[in-house]
């Protein structure tokens, strides 16, 4: 399979034990390492909620990273959604619990 480089954008939404195991800072190491921009945070419901748009392979790449997480980590399900025209930051950052 040939790598793209054609920029894409998606949204994960992460359940099980994904809170308090390094998983946000983790992700944000991850997708820093891939050259990806966007953004990480906790939701008050326990999932994790993040934003990557970079090359089609990178975000996958973090895509399939999410679904391993951290040693701590046990990842019920990843839930990948398409988004366009969505806000992309310089960098991958960690935000507030929302």
């Amino acid at each position: 399979m040939t790598p793209t480089h054609e920029t894409i954008t998606r949204r994960l939404r992460i359940t099980g034990r994904v809170q308090g195991v390094g998983y946000r800072w983790n992700m944000a190491r991850q997708a820093t390492a891939l050259g990806l921009r966007g953004w990480v945070r906790n939701r008050v419901d326990g999932s994790v909620d993040a934003l990557a748009s970079g090359p089609a392979d990178a975000v996958q790449a973090l895509v399939d990273w999410a679904r391993r997480g951290t040693e701590l980590a046990r990842v019920d399900g990843v839930v990948v959604t398409e988004m366009e025209g969505a806000e992309v930051l310089d960098g991958f950052e960690q935000r507030e619990t929302v």
